[in-house]
């Protein structure tokens, strides 16, 4: 893995970080090219049940690295192009991967970096983080499914406020706007969300990556038709080692033992 981004596996939770601080996390090259990495090293990795995704120093993101970008020239243009291929394929293994994505978050969450916090099933912000959209701040659009996914999580008008002005959130702001699951004191953010990726990790994987695509897929899908896709995915689910675990668990009384196995 590239020393733009960290990657460990241990017992099924892989712990993925952002390791550009001295340029406040943005995305270069680079750091995209291992993040789509990473990405499918979680999504395609058997041995992946959670996925925790923290930042190295004081910011989360600060979006696109903008120096490298001015560094280009007139071929900025084709550079970003590269730049988005790597991080939309990432995003997209990540929205689409059976193992839940916990986000850690602290200080400035502003670009690609809310476009990646918008992707976390799970997202705990520092109190003193801020999240903001950014991009027309230096004359550029968004990018990272931040289109797709914040209008469907905050509502349009609120979307679009974020978008054209710029508004920064508040960490607390961002959980009203449902952007983030809650919000942790400072000094106990990565702590908290590490036992909740832990927790995910021992889980039932498979059922977990079955309820993140009912979810994510809901909004282009008919009433009907969802629920035809509810009904064969619960009676897969049924069938499978985890299912069969959960309910026996549940009749006997016990704490369930889930595996992740198909």
């Amino acid at each position: 893995m590239s020393e733009a981004v960290t990657l460990t596996v241990e017992d099924g939770l892989a712990r993925l970080t952002l390791n550009r601080p001295e340029a406040y996390n943005t995305l270069n090259k680079a750091l995209a090219d291992a993040l789509m990495a990473a990405a499918v090293r979680c999504a395609e990795g058997g041995d992946v049940r959670a996925v925790l995704l923290t930042a190295e120093g004081r910011n989360f993101c600060g979006g696109g690295d903008l120096k490298s970008f001015h560094a280009q020239g007139d071929g900025v243009g084709a550079h970003i192009r590269e730049v988005t291929y790597s991080l939309h394929a990432a995003c997209a293994m990540f929205a689409r991967m059976d193992a839940p994505l916990v986000i850690a978050a602290q200080g400035a969450v502003a670009g690609a970096g809310l476009s990646i916090a918008l992707l976390g099933d799970l997202v705990y912000a520092a109190e003193s983080a801020f999240f903001t959209m950014a991009y027309t701040a230096a004359g550029l659009s968004p990018d990272g499914g931040s289109t797709f996914l914040l209008p469907r999580v905050v509502g349009l008008r609120r979307a679009q406020e974020m978008a054209l002005t710029n508004r920064r959130l508040t960490a607390a702001e961002a959980v009203d706007w449902g952007i983030a699951t809650a919000t942790v004191p400072d000094g106990h953010l990565q702590l908290h969300a590490a036992e909740i990726a832990r927790k995910l990790a021992d889980g039932p994987s498979r059922a977990f990556g079955r309820a993140k695509r009912l979810l994510i897929d809901s909004f282009d899908t008919g009433f009907e038709a969802q629920m035809d896709r509810e009904g064969r995915y619960i009676a897969a689910a049924a069938g499978e080692p985890d299912g069969r675990e959960g309910v026996d668990a549940f009749v006997n009384k016990r704490r369930p033992v889930f595996t992740g196995r198909a």
